[in-house]
């Protein structure tokens, strides 16, 4: 049986400045959890309510797109028989610089590569001002996306509260899927 050195990836962690990391199976009741322990770490950190809102908001819209979109499942039949179907992903948030990152990353379709990309390239030429313009229009718009399961509108909540433009990468993954990181920044004194 191999042996794990904690030590080491603690250390591995503090230095890549990694305060939380969550990777495997989500679901909703598991978002809560996670969720809890998010907003103790904020409270710990004793950062501006503004930038604690930002990160605790942006960490919610990335948990239920992975949640939702993600397409990477695991299955398992449970004790009486119900077919249990889970979506995976991974949760990263950091503080380097005097701003937290927040960074999910997830295996998704072709199709939903080619949205991502569009919508997050556009959001990333609007300033704050456009974007709450641009949330406004999209509240009384038609979702065109037809994989899509929320109002869509969970990416220009995100932008709105980044400190930054939204990074981002699409990578092959298998035939017809990508592996969509995204890379979030917040300045710890809030979003002003």
């Amino acid at each position: 049986m191999a042996q794990f050195n904690i030590r080491q990836y603690n250390e591995m962690l503090d230095s890549n400045s990694i305060k939380v990391i969550y990777s495997g199976p989500i679901w909703s009741s598991g978002i809560d959890g996670i969720a809890e322990m998010l907003l103790k770490r904020l409270e710990f950190d004793d950062i501006s309510l503004n930038a604690s809102q930002a990160v605790f908001s942006i960490f919610v819209e990335q948990m239920n797109n992975i949640m939702m979109y993600s397409a990477d499942k695991e299955r398992k039949t449970s004790s009486e028989g119900d077919s249990l179907e889970v979506s995976k992903g991974i949760f990263i948030l950091g503080i380097k610089d005097a701003k937290y990152f927040i960074q999910c990353g997830n295996v998704v379709t072709e199709y939903s590569a080619q949205i991502l990309k569009t919508r997050i390239d556009h959001l990333n030429t609007l300033d704050k001002k456009g974007l709450r313009q641009y949330y406004k229009q999209q509240l009384h718009a038609e979702n065109d996306n037809p994989e899509s399961k929320g109002a869509g509108i969970g990416l220009i909540e995100i932008a709105r509260r980044a400190s930054a433009p939204i990074e981002y990468k699409l990578e092959p993954y298998s035939e017809g899927l990508h592996y969509f990181t995204m890379y979030i920044t917040v300045q710890q004194g809030g979003n002003e």
